[in-house]
């Protein structure tokens, strides 16, 4: 995540109107699914991570074998054998997104083949509860049990340690820890759990709750993120039964919240890291400490206290994250800073205990070649930030991986670092273009990483993400139909929020001038046939709308457009430059310009209102096909511009909609939508204009929410692109 840019991860002469809808006959997707479908197969447009890793963890007793936890993209295991990261959760459907949010992971060390994750994104009220999956062959295959709390994998403290574990003693006994609802046991290897007895903290209903669950020896440690930095964090059983505070525990702001902590078995020290905040943001202050557990004896081993001066008189705030102890040296650990702006991240490791540490960025070298946005336009790349996911692996002491809120970087020498991310894509996908002509078959704008031109689909861009200027998240992305190597973007960046591509989207240049609001509030845009005319939109993304701005100079200067639908997405007409529509979701009005987006009038009104989701879709090549999918209406479409709309009786619910090449011998463009029938939400096509329609995913391949943008290859048939909310840019082919 960019610290300049709101994200993903922040909690998306015209005739009267009125013109009355009319219903088309057609088959619906029910019966259409009977049919036999095509196969497809579905593939990751390569970025290469994009997203926060929040959690990594090696297999105590494979050599080889990891998992990768993400905020909101799912679970993935690692081979090391194919260097590739296998995704675990992709079977998760729409009614199921919230789950794509992985809170925690565990292994069985006796059981080798046992994994668990504890899944949910969000613990507000309008989010679903948790789940645990069970696998008995490594995410493989799994076994749901739905739990009556939520979890928070997407909330503040999604980088701290592991809130699942298989007890030390008994393999059958696992344990849970919840933010809101305190700590969780179950005996039956999680098909059923119950609220632990005697563990002595008091959940809250907007704290952290426990922030940890580590094994040291026979005993398990939790951590609590609730305190106020003068009570006890840290608590302990030895029994399974009777938790008490650890005695001689750290207090003060700087360790307020633990927020990791390993085992060396071989010294029988426990590390801990502390900050004071869960993170990764907000963190200013932090410690690490050690226990000797034999003992009960504690030590300051914190590497740089925060709070100093940096050469250029910052101050130097932050907190720790990650630790990771080496299975192989005894006295051997590696901890990481967080939230450090002003001196930048980075690991420390130390081989003696932590009596002296050692800064690995310093004598870092990176290699981003196979990921060049990681260089986020610069000349070099970082060591990284939100580094609170650490692991060393236990059969290969040189082998340290650790998180960043981008990628995942490895190392096998503890000097030269590239990222480890071959099939983890974890990016929230916003626009998609695919061109048709040139080089690229797609163009995409994302949450995060901006706007980016890829010339494979099995490679990360070479050009990295769109300069001049640099974006986090893509708010608009938009081609000239008639002219396509006219391409406009737009989005939150700390150099300006627009920008226009004379060459199809390679490279770039920023709009000479931008109304005041763009900076804060820069929304969609669109740019009519020709490329003549840009039209703004400016939505905050706090959901505040303002009115829309008009250039007819590339940028140069802009003119406000009191007429246009405040905060509405604009869409020019593919083949008559003198024309925009856009939506009024308030209203459920349609509007209309004939002078190049000067004054829109309205058109066609009592259409679907106030929905969460809506729509609107030009068909390319024709002029004043419109087509409106609306969540929870279905689909509607007009053939006059949007003087009348009929609804289409085909499918009862429309998340997006986009279309593709025509299929050989039709004449109309192939459709293609995620959405719902009267048991599934899916992916669909259609090769007559909505008629019949054929499921073109399947059970495997689902992705959790998928509904904001969808597009065909208008140059290959069958070929679509879909965005999806934390697994990036999917592909499918007809095999």
């Amino acid at each position: 995540m960019r610290m300049f840019q709101p994200s993903r991860r922040t909690v998306l002469a015209g005739v009267a109107a009125g013109a009355a809808l009319t219903a088309v006959p057609g088959m619906g997707i029910s019966a259409a699914h009977a049919a036999t479908a095509p196969t497809y197969r579905w593939r990751n447009a390569v970025i290469g991570g994009t997203g926060f890793i929040t959690g990594v963890l090696f297999h105590p007793s494979v050599r080889g074998l990891a998992y990768a936890r993400t905020d909101i993209g799912g679970a993935y295991r690692w081979d090391d054998r194919v260097g590739r990261w296998t995704p675990l959760t992709d079977h998760l459907g729409w009614d199921d997104w919230n789950l794509l949010g992985v809170e925690a992971m565990a292994v069985d060390p006796v059981h080798r083949d046992r994994l668990y994750l504890a899944l949910g994104t969000y613990s507000q009220p309008w989010a679903g509860n948790g789940a645990i999956l069970r696998s008995e062959d490594r995410g493989a295959t799994w076994t749901r049990t739905d739990l009556t709390v939520k979890l928070g994998a997407n909330e503040d403290g999604r980088g701290t340690g592991e809130r699942l574990l298989v007890d030390p003693r008994d393999c059958d006994t696992l344990w849970l820890g919840t933010r809101h609802d305190g700590l969780l046991k179950s005996t039956d290897r999680g098909a059923t759990w119950a609220p632990a007895t005697g563990f002595p903290a008091t959940p809250s209903a907007t704290g952290q709750g426990v922030t940890l669950l580590v094994a040291a020896g026979r005993a398990v440690y939790a951590g609590w993120g609730d305190g106020d930095g003068a009570s006890a964090n840290l608590f302990r059983t030895t029994d399974g039964t009777t938790w008490t505070a650890v005695p001689g525990q750290p207090t003060g702001a700087h360790a307020k919240v633990p927020v990791r902590a390993a085992y060396d078995r071989h010294t029988r020290a426990l590390y801990v890291t502390y900050a004071n905040a869960p993170g990764p943001n907000g963190q200013s202050d932090g410690s690490v400490h050690r226990l000797a557990t034999a003992t009960g004896t504690w030590t300051d081993v914190t590497p740089v206290k925060p709070g100093g001066t940096t050469p250029d008189g910052s101050t130097d705030t932050f907190g720790y994250g990650g630790v990771a102890v080496d299975a192989r040296r005894p006295g051997t650990v590696v901890v990481s800073t967080n939230n450090r702006w002003a001196a930048v991240d980075t690991l420390y490791r130390s081989t003696d205990g932590g009596r002296s540490w050692t800064s690995l960025k310093d004598t870092a070298v990176f290699d981003v070649s196979e990921t060049p946005f990681l260089k986020w336009g610069e000349e070099k790349p970082k060591f990284g930030w939100w580094i609170q996911a650490l692991a060393v692996d236990p059969y290969d002491s040189k082998h340290i991986v650790y998180g960043t809120g981008a990628t995942l970087y490895g190392t096998r020498d503890l000097r030269h670092w590239a990222p480890q991310i071959r099939g983890l894509e974890e990016t929230s996908v916003r626009q998609l273009i695919s061109p048709p002509v040139g080089e690229a078959h797609l163009i995409s704008g994302s949450g995060d990483i901006g706007v980016m031109y890829h010339e494979r689909l099995t490679a990360s861009p070479s050009r990295g993400m769109a300069t001049n200027p640099v974006f986090g998240s893509a708010t608009g992305l938009a081609q000239a139909a008639g002219r396509p190597a006219y391409v406009v973007r737009t989005g939150w960046g700390d150099h300006g929020n627009g920008a226009y591509s004379n060459d199809g989207g390679r490279t770039w240049a920023p709009f000479a001038a931008q109304p005041d609001i763009a900076k804060s509030a820069p929304g969609p845009i669109a740019t009519n046939a020709d490329g003549s005319v840009l039209l703004w939109s400016f939505v905050h993304w706090d959901g505040t709308k303002y009115a829309a701005h008009r250039s007819a100079d590339n940028g140069a200067t802009w003119s406000e457009v009191s007429s246009f639908p405040k905060g509405a997405t604009p869409v020019a007409d593919p083949a008559d430059p003198t024309l925009f529509h856009a939506y009024d979701t308030d209203t459920g009005t349609l509007y209309a310009s004939t002078d190049s987006g000067l004054t829109f009038t309205k058109r066609a009104g009592d259409l679907p209102s106030g929905d969460s989701q809506f729509k609107l879709v030009a068909a390319p090549g024709r002029s004043g096909d419109l087509w409106l999918s609306v969540k929870w209406n279905g689909l509607y479409r007009s053939t006059d511009g949007g003087a009348n709309f009929s609804k289409i009786t085909s499918c009862w619910a429309s998340y997006t909609l986009g279309f593709g090449k025509a299929a050989d011998g039709a004449t109309y463009p192939a459709i293609y939508q995620v959405g719902s029938t009267e048991n599934i939400t899916a992916v669909y096509r259609s090769d007559d204009e909505a008629k019949t329609w054929v499921r073109i995913n399947d059970d495997q391949h689902q992705w959790g929410w998928t509904g904001e943008t969808i597009i065909g290859d208008p140059r290959i048939h069958g070929r679509v692109y879909l965005a999806t909310n934390g697994r990036g840019i999917q592909y499918g082919e007809p095999v």
